[in-house]
């Protein structure tokens, strides 16, 4: 009898409609080979619904809260329903941008340096040295994010605004210039290296999600040993948080740094996207595994206690 697998996508956080195109593409490559799948929109009554279907695997294609952070993964762990990706905690340390880079910095993997503040005072004044990033402590997809630059004499006042919903910390670090690179991780492997060149100024949401609003050079234009230490870290940071089956890790490379100084890890993707667009498929595919590969290999990775 083919297992049926629950895909778990939509959901209610900032990615809703990324997450909605994941699980769709995985949902259709599943079923492309023979799988019994339910597609599942998320709302609040996920347990219920899920008690009620008792699925062979749940496939968890969502992105943000409550797929990313340990929510979902706690109740797949109390209903005793195999899943996708990392675990409780590494969910939810992964999605706790500076806790993470604590953990990632501990293990020997380089971070940029930053501080975690009240938006209010990143709003007030300048609180690092120009060009700093602002970003939420825990939104994915570049949601909410700020490149303060020396042509700007004031932080940015979006910050205030009433219907700020990002939270009430952000973490600030030192803008590192250069290269944009990722690097997927796959079980105990760390696949290849992309660099992202964003039509707009960085790799923002619409750069990630819109047809045309980056390039991705395949291998990525640097020099080996840069390369080979993308990889390497990749790897270490993904084992550091304690993440399982597929996992990314984004990095910002400063090439006027000697050696592999400049290569500065931001942060871990434990529920990287998934669409047409996105880097985790076409790594995959650099390394020989179509998209219908990739997506079998997590079903049947799917475990508890991850």
């Amino acid at each position: 009898m083919s297992k049926h697998v629950a895909v778990l996508m939509g959901g209610w956080s900032n990615e809703r409609e990324v997450s909605l195109r994941s699980g769709t593409a995985c949902a259709d490559a599943l079923e492309r080979q023979g799988y019994r799948v339910t597609r599942i929109d998320v709302e609040r009554d996920i347990a219920n619904v899920l008690q009620a279907l008792r699925p062979d695997v749940a496939c968890n294609l969502l992105h943000g809260s409550p797929g990313e952070d340990g929510t979902i993964q706690g109740i797949l762990e109390i209903l005793q329903i195999p899943y996708t990706h990392s675990g409780v905690l590494a969910s939810a340390l992964a999605m706790q941008k500076d806790t993470a880079k604590l953990v990632m910095q501990a293990a020997g993997v380089p971070v940029p340096e930053g501080r975690v503040v009240a938006r209010g005072d990143a709003a007030r004044d300048h609180v690092l040295l120009r060009p700093y990033v602002i970003k939420p402590v825990a939104e994915g997809s570049s949601v909410g994010v700020f490149i303060v630059t020396e042509q700007h004499s004031h932080p940015p006042q979006e910050l205030t605004r009433p219907d700020w919903s990002y939270g009430e910390q952000v973490l600030v670090e030192r803008y590192i210039p250069g290269k944009e690179l990722t690097c997927a991780v796959l079980g105990d492997k760390s696949l290849d290296v992309i660099e992202i060149v964003a039509a707009t100024r960085f790799y923002d949401y619409e750069a990630k999600y819109a047809p045309g609003g980056s390039r991705h050079l395949l291998p990525a234009p640097i020099s080996p040993f840069v390369y080979q230490e993308a990889r390497r870290l990749a790897l270490k940071a993904h084992r550091a948080l304690g993440c399982r089956g597929v996992s990314r890790a984004d990095f910002r490379y400063d090439e006027r740094s000697p050696g592999t100084e400049g290569l500065f890890c931001l942060e871990v993707n434990t529920q990287p996207g998934m669409t047409e667009t996105s880097l985790v498929p076409e790594l995959a595919a650099y390394a020989g595994m179509t998209f219908d590969e990739l997506v079998r290999w997590m079903v049947e990775d799917a475990s508890l206690n991850r």
